[in-house]
């Protein structure tokens, strides 16, 4: 989730995250976490630093553009817990054989991957 500044609108932090501000706390599906009071930025707006701590979600700052990002969430105990990554097999573009990511073990590699949602 991309935002201008460290405050969020809980209608906005929900359409784009699923995760429902609720009197018992930050709420997605079953799972609901606590928010202390801090939470509260006034004028009905969050505070994205306690949300990110609270809820597990990496914050980062690109300051040269005035950005933040926020999430994904790993309070649902999805986190990667290794750095190795898991078995993987695509077809090589151009000759349509199989390419397994294990044949590159070893060496370092950088995922990239894209999605239209």
């Amino acid at each position: 989730m991309l935002l201008d500044s460290t405050t969020i609108d809980p209608a906005e932090l929900a359409g784009r995250t699923g995760w429902v501000v609720k009197p018992e706390g930050a709420c997605k599906g079953e799972l609901c976490v606590p928010l202390p009071p801090e939470v509260d930025a006034g004028g009905g707006r969050l505070d994205a630093l306690v949300l990110a701590d609270r809820l597990a979600m990496p914050l980062i700052h690109d300051e040269a553009h005035g950005l933040w990002a926020l999430g994904p969430e790993t309070a649902a105990d999805t986190a990667l817990t290794t750095v190795e990554a898991p078995g993987l097999e695509l077809p090589e573009l151009a000759s349509g054989e199989p390419f397994r990511l294990s044949s590159l073990r070893g060496t370092r590699v950088a995922l990239v991957a894209w999605a239209p949602w």
